[in-house]
Formats: C-alpha cells, structure tokens, sequence
C-alpha cells in the first residue's frame, strides 16, 4: 500500500479497534489457480502481543482449500470514508490550486492462516461472533435459540480460519497534508454534512 509517512498509524492498538469497528474484511489469497478475495467478518484479539484474525468459510466456498498450508493471506479492512471536496479548503479563495481527494482510514493484516476444521473450535467461533454483534440488543439472539441439531448441520457446512498476523499496516489519510486553514474547512464542511466520524479523525489527527 502507498504510504506517505504522514497517514502512517503505527499503533496496533488503535489499528486493532478499526477491525472491530469495522469487522468485514476482504480475505485475499492468492494460488496457482489464481487471486481469491472474499468479505468476511473477523473476530480480531490480541494474545501475548500478538494480533489474530478469526472467521469462517462456507464449504463450498474454494479459497480455504488455499490455505491448507498456511498459506500468506492479506485482509483488508475499511474503516470510514468520504469524498472531500476543495471547496472547504481556505486556499481555494486564495490561490485556487486545490483538487477534491477522498479521505478514508484503513488497515492491511498480512499473515499465515490456517483452517480449524474441529467441531468445538467452529461452535466457539460462531458463538463469539454473534454475541459480539448482538451484544446491546434488547433480546439478543444466541446459537442456543436454534435447534440443536440445525446447528450442528450448519456447522458441518463452514470451516474456520485462523490467521496469526505478522504485520499490521495502517493508513489514516484525512486531511493531516492540509495547512491548518483547510483542515478547519475541511472539519466544519464534514461536520455539516453528518460525516461525524470522519469529522473527528480530522480534529484529532490534525491537531484541531
């Protein structure tokens, strides 16, 4: 990924709560059959300082028979983004030389990934992923709402994916190439506009 020094983020902490913001990654692997990239939602944790992916396929899906032999994987995760227009810069009223970009925060995970084809490690992944994402739910869903044995077939039909990381790479590119006049347009204009998240990355990342 291009990366001018000024979007690098270097705080895998930081980069590692994008991921659960921004769960649904593009698994991307590569054979000699060909490139495969599919979105997938991630469960991302940190263990003894080091950062794991884990998600799961469907059978029939072919790019996990990539990765039978811990093959290197690439995932991409998008965290916000907006077009940026030039007319919130400062500069445009003065000298005019301004261009629209886009803003956008993103986070590259390359890594070896493996498959867990086990019932027990398939039943605690898919427990773990929907009770994060029906967690503050007034009734939350869980597994166990299911028939027993629905589950167990539906299980028979995914494989898991575990993916040890060994380099996260972070791009936070929002406006931090800006003269303070134009990052303060640029704020004000996403502000305006309801784009509150990239709004506050701007602030925050351009000292505002």
């Amino acid at each position: 990924m291009y990366l001018p020094p000024q979007f690098a983020e270097t705080d895998e902490d930081v980069m590692r709560a994008l991921i659960a913001a921004h769960p649904l990654g593009l698994l991307i692997s590569a054979s000699e059959t060909g490139v495969q990239a599919n979105p997938v939602p991630f469960l991302v944790s940190s263990e003894d300082g080091a950062t794991r992916l884990r998600a799961h396929l469907s059978r029939a899906n072919p790019q996990w028979r990539h990765l039978q032999d811990g093959a290197s994987v690439l995932v991409v995760f998008q965290g916000d983004d907006t077009y940026v227009t030039p007319s919130w810069y400062q500069s445009k009223a003065e000298h005019g030389k301004v261009v629209p970009t886009w803003n956008y925060a993103m986070v590259q995970a390359r890594g070896s990934a493996s498959v867990e084809e086990g019932p027990d490690w398939l039943a605690q992944q898919v427990g773990a992923l929907t009770d994060r994402h029906e967690a503050g739910r007034n009734a939350p869903w869980k597994v166990e709402d299911a028939p027993d044995k629905f589950v167990k077939a539906q299980l028979r039909g995914i494989v898991g994916i575990e993916i040890a990381v060994r380099e996260l790479t972070g791009k936070w590119k929002v406006s931090q190439n800006r003269q303070e006049a134009d990052r303060q347009g640029v704020h004000a204009g996403l502000t305006k506009d309801g784009a509150v998240e990239m709004a506050e990355l701007v602030r925050r990342y351009g000292g505002l």
